[in-house]
């Protein structure tokens, strides 16, 4: 499968899954947490659809430009998506408070992507 195809996929499936834990968050999970573990739940989803976009964005390069740092980019906001947004689904969801000392790995995936990205593009081989 090409970069392009992987990640297009990989957005509309991790799209789905963040439509899914929003819904599940406003409507199973708004009478049963705290609201600063609501919160953090909420955060979770908000990151995660932002990612999700950001993957068909790298779908897009992908296919437009060929630099070895694009599909990096997918990749690291593949990683930031599962240690920042599951590791505040699982705090919120289990109330286990170490779980937050993970997000910051995907913080920094999130950003390198980003960097990733940018610096594909620049090249545009």
């Amino acid at each position: 499968m090409t970069p392009e195809r992987i990640f297009a996929v990989a957005g509309a499936i991790s799209g789905f899954l963040s439509v899914a834990a929003g819904a599940f968050g406003a409507h199973a999970l708004r009478q049963r947490l705290s609201p600063d573990l609501l919160a953090a739940f909420e955060t979770g989803v908000r990151y995660q659809v932002y990612h999700a976009l950001a993957l068909f964005a790298v779908a897009w390069a992908a296919g437009r430009w060929s630099a070895p740092q694009i599909p990096w980019a997918g990749w690291l906001f593949l990683a930031g998506t599962v240690a920042f947004s599951g590791s505040l689904y699982a705090l919120a969801l289990t109330g286990t408070r170490w779980l937050g000392a993970v997000t910051p790995i995907g913080g920094v995936c999130f950003l390198a992507g980003w960097l990733s990205l940018a610096w594909g593009i620049a090249l545009r081989n």
